[in-house]
């Protein structure tokens, strides 16, 4: 009881606190030289310490750097008089408000934009359609500051103009379609350039999630006299500029006209001439390999200081073979080229979406510039629950899994707050009980400004959590779903964090595939499962099938005739059936003998083979094997932080809240961006879950990572693939 007293107090103080930070008015302030936190707070009249208290990565007495962004709390919510922004916002309405001139136009809604790295307030007012100056109407810090990267900006959203009216020379594009099983990356790679260039020719796609759709048409650039006819026929180089290059070398080294290069590569145009690093679009001639895609190959993008060696050692490959696969190889190793890699090939990597990434280390990763802000909706029906009744409350909890389920995964998400507190990461959290209400859920979201929340976590609700990934996906926030694996909607923003029954089905059938030499498998299925049963026959052609009788029992004679005495008998059980698990476990355990060995398998451990009538005797003698979403947590550094913080030992509940979260904000700490991060980090693994998100075709982001667990010595362990 004393864990739940604690994490309601907990839950009631951050509410306290998110409803302190809804009142309170912030500025910005950019530092110049010789500016002191002394006479930057005199300015705006606080104090030292509430200017420490909102830029954590200050320290009481270090000097300022000129050009940091500092976070300045206004007094009352008042306005600074001497703030440039303040000056320009009072001239701006003064122009605006005598009905001469043209009156600016009112947005129909606003969108959020992460500005990115060398990005321009002229490139993202082209990619939006919209005026700098109305960019920087709802953004007034870009009056007094210059544009940098990871800035969020309120973008308005206006109704159409004339489609007619085009900002490039269409001779130079042309219109590609979609075909089946393409990526954006893999379009993006065949004409060269890159996904942002994609997205802005191309504005009215997604920003939040990669789906394509077969027949679906883009703008992309051409080469000089091709046509739509032959963009299957021409393939492209990536080059990346070094330093003083000149379009004269660029003639000569790739036989092409500066007009030629410039069309393949408006980027040049735009950004003033060749810049060092730019990665430009070649056509190159075809080499007839056979026909290259992303079902026979991976992709890997070669990195700065690279060479020939280290890539055949990271790649298990010689370098002749590379050379086969990538004979632009010959003119030597550059960074920018993608190179072809076998499809089977594994090593010290990460492959998604048939693109090889480097493992990268989150923790080694993290910006601490970057402050990821957090919204928790979680059913914690405080209106139901009397503190002061502890009988009652108790009863309550018990009886109530939402409650249950929403104290566990908060109270193990605060400890992974104060962990990255730890690593130097401040977090902006705000949390809301739902109250298991629909209304209550969408007053929330009317209130709350999304605009520049890096993730929403919850709710567990399937209605309600549809509902915040609707909304939220307007301002392209994404939302985690704790505890469910899918939707029956297509909500392109959701994190499933649970892996599906589907991947671990496939986990457990690929894992006992990799281990088996000549074991003899047998299957029993129940009605239900009879499409498990199916699967299983195609995955393992010659194994044996034994049914159940009418009264849900195994015939010991059929069952003794197929078992084998020359090699280890392999026994899956596909039941959700208590009695079924009791009875063929029983009735395995007394087959074991000197002669006969026999180890029991499932693709699906459910409540079934947990039941009070399971022995655990005979499922450890059966060294009984199956998947699952987490795995046993022992003594580790996360029990003994629960333990201090709530005088208790963490639930399961608790273990997931802590390992999302952590992950979650470990990524957020990397990219400030949930969607950027995934696609750059593989499988992740923390106490007792796994993550590994990828994205569906049609929807959300879904883990595809689990664990394989046995039965050895009466404990239950966890088996490596």
């Amino acid at each position: 009881m004393k864990i739940y007293r604690k994490v309601i107090l907990t839950t009631l103080l951050l509410m306290l606190v998110s409803i302190n930070a809804i009142a309170q008015k912030f500025t910005t302030h950019s530092v110049k030289a010789g500016e002191s936190l002394e006479s930057i707070a005199k300015r705006y009249q606080v104090s030292e310490q509430a200017i420490l208290n909102y830029n954590k990565e200050l320290k009481n007495g270090q000097a300022l750097r000129a050009n940091t962004i500092l976070v300045i709390p206004s007094t009352n919510g008042a306005t600074v008089k001497s703030d440039s922004v303040s000056k320009v916002d009072a001239l701006l309405q003064s122009l605006q408000g005598d009905g001469s001139g043209p009156q600016p136009r009112e947005p129909i809604g606003y969108t959020s934009h992460k500005t990115k790295r060398k990005e321009t307030l002229f490139g993202i007012s082209k990619q939006y359609n919209i005026s700098e100056d109305e960019i920087k109407r709802y953004n007034k810090e870009l009056y007094s500051v210059q544009l940098k990267k990871g800035m969020i900006l309120k973008i308005p959203k206006y109704k159409r103009v004339d489609p007619s009216e085009k900002e490039y020379i269409e001779e130079n594009y042309e219109i590609y379609t979609v075909q089946p099983k393409e990526t954006r990356w893999s379009i993006a790679n065949k004409y060269g350039i890159t996904i942002d260039s994609l997205l802005v020719l191309n504005p009215n796609l997604s920003k939040i999630t990669d789906y394509l759709s077969s027949g679906q048409e883009l703008l992309l650039p051409k080469m000089l006299g091709s046509s739509i006819e032959d963009q299957e026929t021409q393939l492209y180089n990536s080059y990346t500029v070094p330093a003083k290059q000149t379009f004269y070398s660029l003639e000569k080294k790739f036989g092409l006209t500066a007009n030629e290069i410039i069309a393949l590569n408006p980027e040049i145009k735009e950004r003033g001439g060749l810049k060092e690093g730019m990665v430009l679009r070649i056509p190159a001639k075809k080499v007839e390999t056979g026909e290259v895609n992303i079902e026979n190959y991976n992709f890997y993008e070669v990195k700065p200081k690279q060479t020939e060696f280290s890539l055949t050692r990271k790649f298990g490959v010689t370098y002749k073979e590379l050379l086969e696969l990538n004979p632009e190889l010959k003119d030597g190793l550059k960074a920018g080229m993608v190179l072809k890699l076998p499809k089977a090939q594994t090593g010290n990597f990460d492959v998604k979406n048939a693109l090889i990434l480097d493992k990268i280390n989150l923790r080694d990763s993290i910006n601490t510039l970057n402050r990821p802000k957090l919204v928790f909706l979680l059913p914690f029906r405080l209106d139901r629950l009397d503190l002061n009744d502890n009988a009652a409350t108790k009863s309550a909890i018990e009886n109530r899994k939402d409650v249950k389920y929403s104290l566990g995964l908060y109270s193990g998400a605060m400890v992974a707050l104060d962990s990255i507190a730890k690593l130097g990461i401040s977090v902006d959290v705000k949390t809301y009980d739902t109250q298991l209400d629909m209304n209550r859920t969408k007053g929330i979201l009317q209130k709350e400004n999304l605009i520049g929340v890096s993730a929403i976590f919850g709710p567990l609700e399937a209605q309600s959590l549809k509902e915040v990934a609707l909304q939220a996906s307007e301002y392209g926030v994404p939302v985690v779903a704790p505890l469910t694996d899918k939707s029956d909607l297509s909500l392109n923003n959701v994190f499933f964090a649970l892996p599906s029954e589907k991947v671990m089905e496939e986990h457990m059938m690929t894992y006992v595939e990799g281990l088996r030499t000549k074991e003899n498998v047998i299957i029993i299925a129940d009605q239900k499962n009879k499409p498990t049963e199916s699967t299983l026959l195609m995955k393992f052609p010659g194994a044996k099938i034994v049914a159940l009788k009418e009264d849900r029992t195994v015939d010991i004679d059929k069952i003794s005739k197929i078992l084998s005495q020359d090699t280890e008998n392999w026994v899956f059980l596909e039941t959700d059936q208590a009695n079924v698990v009791y009875h063929v476990g029983s009735l395995l355990n007394s087959l074991i003998s000197k002669e006969i060995s026999i180890r029991l398998f499932t693709t699906d451990k459910n409540k079934a083979f947990d039941s009070e009538v399971v022995s655990y005797s005979h499922l450890s003698n059966l060294r009984f094997t199956y998947p699952s979403a987490s795995r046993e947590v022992g003594e580790n550094s996360f029990t003994k932080l629960y333990r201090k913080k709530y005088g208790a030992d963490p639930d399961t509940y608790a273990v997931r809240g802590f390992d999302l979260t952590y992950d979650l904000l470990l990524k957020l700490a990397y990219k400030n961006d949930l969607v950027s991060a995934s696609k750059l980090v593989g499988e992740t693994e923390y106490v007792g879950n796994k993550f590994n998100f990828n994205k569906d075709i049609s929807s959300g982001y879904f883990n595809r990572a689990s664990y394989i667990l046995g039965y050895e010595n009466m404990n239950i362990v966890e088996l490596k693939d």
